[in-house]
């Protein structure tokens, strides 16, 4: 009887120490995954304080151009007051189109393409630009992580007992993947 009791509490033990390594695994992959986000979140707000700049440099140049300018900052604005990280990103992908169409007129204005400080903030932009794209990549790989975790075997059980939900990983729409067009 004395070992019946003895195995018993072993593996009560194990079963223990199991559960808690497996909760502390799901929580530590959990703030990761807010942690990446953040650093998204980071890098947005860096690329929304330079396109108050970049707009009133091309103001100078491009008068007759309002729709494109009223666009950049309206895409803006709407993103800098988004609510949830769907509608943050919604926002981000408006705007990211409109700021195509704002450095295309580079193009056709050619003394704003000369300028210093347009081409100073367009460089600091395509830098803020990259590194978007790389957190939201390494977004995905975390939440990849994540999601893996909650969903294999035998921690699916303690994921679904302890409220642990699948997140939704950073994708791009269809009408995103086709070129810009723009039209002057």
């Amino acid at each position: 009887m004395k070992i019946i009791l003895g195995v018993v509490a072993v593996i009560l033990i194990v079963l223990i120490i199991f559960f808690i390594a497996t909760y502390n695994k799901l929580v530590q992959l959990r703030n990761k995954v807010q942690d990446q986000w953040s650093q998204i979140d980071i890098q947005l707000k860096q690329r929304f304080d330079l396109i108050p700049n970049l707009v009133e440099t091309v103001k100078g140049y491009a008068k007759h151009e309002k729709e494109t300018l009223t666009a950049v900052v309206e895409a803006r604005n709407s993103a800098v007051g988004a609510k949830t990280k769907e509608e943050e990103m919604d926002a981000n992908k408006k705007l990211t189109g409109a700021l195509t169409k704002l450095f295309a007129l580079s193009e056709a204005y050619p003394e704003l393409k000369a300028d210093a400080n347009f081409r100073s903030l367009q460089e600091n932009l395509k830098e803020t630009e990259d590194k978007i794209a790389y957190a939201r990549s390494f977004y995905n790989d975390t939440v990849m992580k994540y999601n893996n975790a909650i969903e294999v075997f035998p921690t699916v059980l303690i994921a679904g007992l302890l409220g642990f939900k699948k997140i939704e990983f950073l994708t791009i729409t269809e009408e995103e993947k086709q070129n810009v067009k723009v039209e002057f």
